[in-house]
């Protein structure tokens, strides 16, 4: 686990994604308000899901702090739609970073070339579109939120 300070104060590059109901998601449409991008490496894994779990159980508490979470991977739009059925996730959007493959992941920094996937990292970003706090994890260990929620707490 890793933070990433190098990151802090840079402006994300401005994506659009779609989520598992098959809408899209630009991040430019959310200034005003921050955005946790919770990347996870790949649907159907244990871990990944308890992460998705996690976000949706928590969204009004994020949403308490003018947060707005969003899951991300490489993974297609019907396999997120299939699996956030599985997961129960309603609220919470999960967005398919497919196509081009890992192209928002690698724009950040956090595509793993040589599996295919991207990191699992927590990227919290600013209502001005510029990262606040960018953390990095193993690939199995679960992102503790309490560590974000303690720092919203300061913001």
């Amino acid at each position: 686990m890793e933070l990433r300070e190098e990151m802090k104060g840079k402006e994300v590059q401005d994506f659009t994604l779609k989520d598992q109901k098959e809408g899209s998601v630009t991040l430019s449409d959310l200034r005003g308000k921050r955005v946790l991008l919770s990347f996870h490496p790949l649907a159907w894994t244990k871990v990944c899901a308890q992460q998705m779990k996690d976000l949706e159980k928590r969204y009004e508490e994020f949403e308490g702090y003018r947060v707005v979470p969003l899951g991300l991977s490489v993974d297609s739009v019907p396999s997120k739609a299939a699996w956030a059925a599985t997961l129960g996730v309603e609220r919470l959007s999960m967005l398919a970073d497919f196509w081009p493959h890992g192209g928002v992941a690698a724009t950040l920094g956090l595509f793993r070339e040589r599996e295919g996937f991207s990191e699992r990292a927590n990227i919290l970003i600013d209502e001005k579109g510029r990262v606040l706090w960018a953390k990095v994890y193993d690939l199995g260990q679960l992102p503790n939120l309490n560590e974000l929620f303690d720092l919203l707490k300061t913001l």
